[in-house]
């Protein structure tokens, strides 16, 4: 192994069809919905910036307290506050595109009409929107708040409907289907996925002991950050074995270089971060700088020379 220098080092990395600059981007719902995280570093440099998901219409989200510290992470339950599609491609995609970074648009809905409804407000977007991940980690107002990702069914009607997207989707899984992730992964690709985002929050909860009632609003939350990155290199782990053409999009507690590298070996082509930007908003730039370094130093030309080469042959991915 021979140290090269950071200039030649080759960041680019290819999710499905989408070649991106960078394996690092920003996670959705985690840098706002527009350029806002532009103060704090060059947003073109990313990989991609993932917007916060995006209902057709607006919606105001759960009620407060929204987010809580915990343990080598947060909870939060914040319910997808957002202003809607097309207040969003006025208000706030301008200056986006404007930076100059790819975007990732993200899209849910209550039901599967809705998540229809959003591909096609998002069909005609410019050529700088490169994908559109259908956060699919979503209740299911329908079928009585159950997540969409947690049935094969539901996940394949959600992603045949949202074809009219116009460009590649990426399907956000969610990490609480257990033994049914590999089956849903299956089934979104089946429905037209182009790339998979493993994964979501881990449903949690976090009671005060001093009012014995929950800390959040909304009862119940999604873990995230450090203390599940584990469980999420598992997660990619174990879809990568079942579907190893497919490609996937890693999340879960990514915050320094190792982690970008750890989420490649065991098959991410490209990592989404977002807890650890809001501890401090230039992650996502200083992972870049990192990464570079690291491949630099291990003698590592290209960044795509890692996606999937670790030795998992003595491991027991499955439970």
């Amino acid at each position: 192994m021979s140290r090269i220098e950071p200039v030649d080092v080759d960041l680019s990395t290819m999710v499905g069809s989408v070649r991106l600059r960078a394996p690092i981007m920003t996670a959705s719902g985690t840098s706002g919905h527009g350029a806002e995280l532009g103060a704090f570093g060059d947003l073109a440099s990313l990989g991609a910036v993932t917007v916060k998901s995006l209902l057709p219409v607006p919606w105001a989200g759960n009620a407060p307290l929204r987010v809580h510290q915990s343990p080598s992470g947060m909870i939060n339950s914040v319910g997808l506050q957002g202003p809607g599609i097309r207040t969003w491609r006025s208000q706030d995609l301008p200056a986006l595109l404007s930076s100059g970074a790819d975007v990732v648009v993200s899209i849910w809905g209550r039901s599967v009409d809705e998540y229809a409804q959003g591909a096609a407000l998002v069909a005609d977007l410019p050529a700088q929107v490169v994908a559109v991940e259908v956060n699919i980690s979503c209740p299911n107002t329908e079928k009585g708040n159950e997540l969409f990702a947690h049935s094969v069914d539901a996940t394949q009607a959600v992603m045949a409907a949202t074809a009219s997207a116009n460009r590649p989707r990426w399907a956000k899984l969610s990490p609480n289907a257990g033994p049914l992730l590999v089956d849903v992964a299956q089934a979104a690709m089946g429905g037209g996925a182009e790339a998979l985002t493993i994964a979501n929050t881990f449903f949690g909860l976090s009671v005060d002991p001093l009012t014995r009632r929950p800390r959040l609003g909304n009862g119940s939350g999604g873990v995230s950050g450090p203390a599940i990155h584990p469980l999420a290199v598992r997660a990619v782990a174990e879809v990568r074995a079942a579907l190893p053409t497919a490609p996937i999009v890693a999340a879960g507690g990514a915050r320094t270089a190792e982690d970008v590298v750890e989420f490649a070996l065991v098959g991410a082509s490209a990592v989404q971060v977002g807890t650890a930007s809001f501890a401090d908003p230039r992650t996502c730039f200083r992972m870049i700088a990192d990464t570079t370094n690291w491949c630099a130093k291990q003698g590592v030309r290209r960044f795509a020379d890692l996606i999937g080469a670790a030795d998992l042959s003595p491991v027991a991915v499955h439970a």
